[in-house]
């Protein structure tokens, strides 16, 4: 993976790296963002869940963390290939 991302940058021309580097840091914003997004419809759906349905809160809310975890660790890898691809 990374081989194939320092073949990229070295394939663009020096005129071009301002453009790489504000793409970069678009990505990193919208992967902050949409991560962000995402959690919070998942905490916010999960306790709807909750109110509707008090006796399967534990089942829930496990599915919950696990989806949040998900979501983070997706968001994570967005950033790192944005910050990759921006240097």
């Amino acid at each position: 993976m990374l081989g194939l991302i320092s073949v990229l940058l070295q394939a663009a021309p020096v005129a071009e790296r301002g453009l790489a580097i504000a793409g970069g840091a678009i990505g990193i914003g919208l992967a902050a963002i949409g991560g962000g997004r995402g959690i919070g419809q998942i905490g916010g759906q999960a306790c709807e869940a909750i109110g509707r349905q008090p006796e399967a809160t534990g089942r829930i809310s496990t599915n919950m963390l696990l989806s949040a975890a998900l979501v983070e660790g997706t968001t994570y890898g967005a950033i790192i290939f944005a910050y990759l691809l921006a240097k």
